[in-house]
C-alpha cells in the first residue's frame, strides 16, 4: 500500500513527461500500480463541481449530450452505489457489441456531462457496459431508485424537461439507440398480374415502462413525427415523411 503523498508524487512526475520506468525507479512504485492510478480519477485534480448541487442549480453545460445520455440511461442504464466506496455511485449503461459506434458515442456523452471523470468499458457476454463512478450521478439522473424502471414512476424534473424541449432529437436518438431499431419491412402486391416485392424502412421503440414510452411519443409529437402503438410495449414509426425525419436526425445504430 502507498500513501497519498507517494501517489501524488508519482502522478505528478508522469504528468510532467517522465516515463513509467523512470518514475518507478525514482519512487519505488511498480509500473502496474502507477498505471492503475492513472486509470482512476486523478487525486491531484479537483472534481468538477456538480451543476445540480451548486448555489444556483443548473443543467449540465453540454445540454445536448445530456439529453442523449438521458435517453441511453432511461433505456439501458442504471445507477448503483459502490459497496466499498461510501458516497460514490456508478452509472452503468449497457451497449451491444454489435454497435461499436454506439459504445463510442455513449462514452463521449458521459465525458461531456461529467468532464474530468474516468470512463471504463467492461466487457460482458454480448455487450459492453460503459461505467463511470462519481458522487453526483444521482443528482443528474433523479429517476434512479430501487426496482425496475417499468415497476415505478418515471417522470422528468422541470429542468430536465427544459433540456429535452431544447434538444428533443438528442433524447429521441438516445432512446432509439438504447431500446430501438431501424429495420426494413417488406410486402408484396400484384401489379398487372405480376407479384412485386416492396421494401420500406421503419423504426421501432420497445420499452416496458408506460412512462418512458410516453416520454418518447410526447417528444415525437413535439417534433411532428407520426407514430402508432404496435403491441403492448412497442412504438412504430412507419410513414414515409416521419421515417425521413428520423433518418435525418437519428439514423440506424452502427
Amino acid at each position: 500500500m502507498y500513501d497519498m503523498n507517494v501517489r501524488r508524487t508519482a502522478l505528478a512526475l508522469v504528468a510532467g513527461g517522465h516515463s513509467l520506468n523512470a518514475v518507478s525507479r525514482q519512487t519505488g512504485v511498480s509500473r502496474s500500480a502507477i498505471r492503475s492510478w492513472q486509470r482512476r480519477i486523478d487525486p491531484l485534480r479537483s472534481p468538477e463541481p456538480c451543476p445540480r448541487c451548486c448555489g444556483a442549480p443548473a443543467p449540465p453545460a453540454d445540454r445536448a449530450q445530456y439529453a442523449y445520455l438521458l435517453g441511453l440511461y432511461l433505456g439501458d442504464g442504471c445507477i448503483s452505489p459502490q459497496r466499498h466506496r461510501k458516497g460514490l455511485a456508478c452509472l452503468r449503461i449497457a451497449c451491444a457489441d454489435a454497435w461499436p459506434g454506439l459504445i463510442d458515442a455513449c462514452e463521449a456523452a458521459v465525458l461531456a456531462v461529467r468532464p474530468g471523470g474516468t470512463v471504463r468499458r467492461v466487457q460482458n457476454d454480448g455487450c459492453v457496459t460503459v461505467t463511470a463512478s462519481g458522487r453526483h450521478w444521482t443528482c443528474l439522473f433523479p429517476q434512479h431508485g430501487p426496482g425496475r424502471k417499468h415497476e415505478r414512476t418515471i417522470a422528468l424534473e422541470a429542468w430536465q424537461q427544459a433540456v429535452v424541449d431544447a434538444h428533443p432529437w438528442e433524447l429521441v436518438r438516445g432512446l432509439v439507440h438504447s431500446d430501438g431499431c431501424r429495420i426494413t419491412n417488406w410486402t408484396t402486391r400484384v401489379v398487372g398480374g405480376v407479384t412485386k416485392r416492396y421494401e420500406y424502412p421503419r423504426y421501432f421503440f420497445t420499452n416496458r415502462s408506460d412512462d418512458i414510452r410516453r416520454l418518447f411519443t410526447d417528444t415525437l409529437d413535439l417534433l411532428g413525427v407520426a407514430w402508432t402503438q404496435a403491441g403492448a410495449c412497442n412504438v412504430s414509426v412507419a410513414r414515409r415523411a416521419s421515417v425521413a425525419l428520423m433518418d435525418a436526425h437519428v439514423g440506424a445504430k452502427y
